[in-house]
């Protein structure tokens, strides 16, 4: 019995050992392809922190002001007193492949209307650090989250300032840079706003980098990305066509409706059964009005069709 026992025992010892070797062998792979990827690329406008860096600014990560499928973002100051906010990822795929992708497209960009990434950490916990948006992400500002914000509610001239800087900043994206980057998950929640409300698309984790002359992706190679309600179709249905820098542009189209505000005043039964955009498409051609917020003179009234109309051709 107990020489049986003893088998068991060995048996369970020798399972446990190699699980653990296994997940130690898995580690440090992911870890050799994000140092492979860092010495192969060369980060010079990024610096490279350690943990303890990055609890030492977050003040041990005591401020949190954001909250995601990737983890936390908490803000943060650099030793020099320059506000930053720190995106501590705890849920990442695969090899680090999200992480990779987030500071191999980010750290290529130089935009105006492209959150600026300041630094980042992959020793014992992967993070990145950015500049501060003090006005927080878009969402916040439009759509059902709006009532959070009534105290700085956006006017029509703002909205249409933010509409044209994110499209800028997606033009850099597709042509500016020496290479295209497809950012793929274009949503409020990803454009952040400065002291000003100058946007800045943020969060490149599903981005996927490709040559400028590239203009169609495989779906094999980029999956499904995107967020329900802002994905394009040909991201999900192959069969619809095909996947390329467009499909950013498609997004791009339905956050500008959610700016607008159209999507608040439709009943939801009237478009259960109907594309949401054709309904747009066919008020407009009944000459209805959407009866949109805020509109106090003729010149609002040309921003937001100007809006619409424009989301409905990217669409």
């Amino acid at each position: 019995m107990f020489g049986l026992l003893g088998v068991v025992l060995t048996s369970a010892l020798i399972i446990y050992f190699l699980k653990r070797r296994c997940f130690w062998r898995r580690g440090n792979e992911r870890l050799e392809k994000i140092e492979a990827f860092i010495r192969t690329n060369g980060f010079h406008a990024t610096k490279l922190y350690t943990y303890l860096d990055i609890k030492k600014m977050t003040n041990s990560f005591n401020n949190k002001i954001g909250e995601g499928g990737f983890g936390s973002v908490y803000r943060g100051k650099l030793p020099d007193g320059c506000p930053v906010a720190v995106k501590l990822l705890t849920n990442t795929k695969g090899n680090g492949e999200d992480f990779i992708n987030e500071v191999g497209s980010i750290s290529r960009t130089s935009h105006v209307n492209i959150v600026t990434l300041v630094g980042f950490c992959y020793h014992k916990k992967r993070a990145l650090v950015y500049e501060f948006m003090p006005n927080g992400s878009l969402d916040k500002y439009i759509g059902n989250k709006g009532s959070q914000n009534k105290s700085c509610p956006l006017e029509w001239k703002t909205l249409y300032q933010i509409a044209i800087g994110i499209a800028r900043g997606l033009e850099y994206l597709h042509r500016g840079c020496n290479t295209r980057i497809m950012h793929f998950d274009i949503k409020p929640d990803n454009i952040l706003l400065d002291k000003d409300f100058t946007p800045k698309i943020s969060d490149f984790g599903l981005a996927k980098l490709c040559k400028k002359e590239q203009g169609i992706v495989s779906l094999s190679a980029c999956g499904v990305r995107g967020t329900i309600g802002y994905i394009a179709p040909e991201v999900i249905f192959g069969s619809i066509g095909n996947v390329s820098h467009k499909s950013d542009v498609y997004s791009y189209g339905m956050t500008v409706i959610d700016m607008v505000g159209v999507r608040e005043n439709v009943n939801a039964a009237q478009t259960s059964d109907l594309y949401f955009p054709n309904w747009i498409y066919e008020h407009l051609e009944q000459g209805l009005d959407f009866n949109l917020e805020g509109i106090i003179d003729e010149e609002d009234k040309e921003m937001a069709m100007k809006m619409i109309l424009v989301s409905l051709w990217c669409i």
